[in-house]
C-alpha cells in the first residue's frame, strides 16, 4: 500500500512546484535560473545516486548470511579507496561552484537583457504594507498592481520608504532587496502573456502577509491602452500629499492607479530616506509637486513630522 502512495506523493509535489513557481518560468532570467538549479541538481545526483546504490550494495553483500563476503577486522587504509572517497566530492564541489560562479555573472541584476526592444523603466517603492510602482516615462503610477508589456526588458529601480523588504516575482526571476535611502537595480522580462504572482520575500512587520501584487504581462498595444486609461481615469495625482497619505501603514490595500505623477517623486523618496537615516515614512518635496516652496530639507522635515504623527 505504502509503495503505491510514494509515486502519488512525488507526483503531487512536482505538480505543486511547477504551478506558478520557480519551476514554471515565464521570462529569460527565470528560465536561466531554473537551468542553473537543474544543472546543480544533476551534478549532485551524480554522486548521491551512486552513493545510495553503493550503500545498499555493501549492506546486501556483507549480510550475515553471505558466506562469500570476506571479513577484514584489521582493515584500516586503502589508497585507492581514499582517492575515490575524496576526488568525487571535490569534483562535485568544483562543478557546482563553477555553475554558480558563471551564473552569478551572467545573471547580475544590473546586467541589461539582450533585446532589440528599448527597455522600460519602472520605479518601485516598498511601503508598510504595499507596493508602489511608478512609470516615469508614462507619467502614471499604480499600487499593488504591476503592468508590463510582453517582450520588453523592464529596468527596475527600487527603494523602500521604511524597513528593508524584498521584491520577488518567482516566474520572472531574481528577488532583490529594497532599503531606505538606497536604490537597487534589477532587470527582468516577461515573454508570455499572463498574470503572475509577486510578493515580499522578507518579513517586514504586521502586514507582511498582505504585501502581494499581481504582475499583468500583456501585449504592447494593450499596455498602451492601460496607460491611456490610467491617464484619463479618475485616479488621484501622486504628489506630496498623496504620497504622505499612502506612506501611512495599511494592510490589504486594493490595487488602484494614479493618473499623474509629480516630477522627481522617486528621487525625493530616496533622498528623504538618505537624510533621515531610517525613516518610517518618507516625504516628497512640494517643489517637485508643482510649487516653489519645497526643498530637500523640507522634505526631510516633512518625513520627521510624519514619523511623529501617532
Amino acid at each position: 500500500m505504502y509503495a503505491r502512495l510514494i509515486p502519488l506523493l512525488l507526483l503531487s509535489a512536482a505538480s505543486l512546484g511547477c504551478g506558478g513557481g520557480v519551476l514554471d518560468p515565464k521570462g529569460p532570467i527565470a528560465l536561466a535560473e531554473r537551468q542553473i538549479m537543474f544543472n546543480s541538481l544533476g551534478i549532485m545526483l551524480a554522486i548521491v545516486i551512486p552513493t545510495i546504490i553503493a550503500t545498499l550494495g555493501v549492506a546486501f553483500w556483507y549480510r550475515s548470511s553471505n558466506t562469500r563476503a570476506r571479513y577484514l577486522p584489521d582493515f584500516n587504509y586503502s589508497g585507492r579507496l581514499e582517492l575515490l572517497v575524496w576526488s568525487i566530492p571535490a569534483m562535485t564541489v568544483l562543478l557546482v561552484g563553477g555553475v554558480a560562479w558563471v551564473g552569478a555573472h551572467d545573471l547580475d541584476p544590473r546586467k541589461p537583457i539582450d533585446s532589440n526592444v528599448k527597455p522600460m523603466a519602472v520605479q518601485v517603492v516598498s511601503l508598510d504594507w504595499k507596493w508602489l510602482f511608478i512609470y516615469p516615462e508614462a507619467g502614471v503610477a499604480s499600487v499593488n498592481h504591476l503592468v508590463v508589456p510582453v517582450g520588453t526588458p523592464i529596468s527596475f529601480e527600487l527603494t523602500s520608504s521604511s524597513v528593508m523588504n524584498s521584491f520577488f516575482v518567482p516566474q520572472l526571476g531574481s528577488q532583490i532587496y529594497t532599503m531606505s535611502g538606497m536604490a537597487t537595480h534589477l532587470e527582468l522580462q516577461a515573454d508570455h502573456v499572463g498574470v503572475y504572482a509577486g510578493l515580499s520575500a522578507n518579513f517586514s512587520g504586521e502586514g507582511f502577509a498582505d504585501m502581494r501584487f499581481d504582475v499583468d504581462a500583456m501585449p504592447p498595444e494593450q499596455f498602451e491602452q492601460w496607460v491611456n486609461a490610467a491617464r484619463s481615469g479618475s485616479g488621484p495625482v501622486l504628489d506630496s500629499a498623496a504620497y504622505a497619505s499612502l506612506a501611512q501603514p495599511s494592510q490589504a490595500v486594493a490595487p488602484f492607479t494614479y493618473r499623474a505623477v509629480a516630477p522627481r517623486v522617486f528621487d525625493d523618496i530616496l533622498n528623504a530616506g538618505m537624510h533621515s537615516g531610517h525613516s518610517s515614512h518618507g516625504g516628497v518635496s512640494d517643489s517637485d509637486a508643482g510649487t516653489h516652496s519645497g526643498t530637500h530639507s523640507e522634505s526631510h522635515m516633512h518625513s520627521v513630522a510624519q514619523r511623529a504623527t501617532p
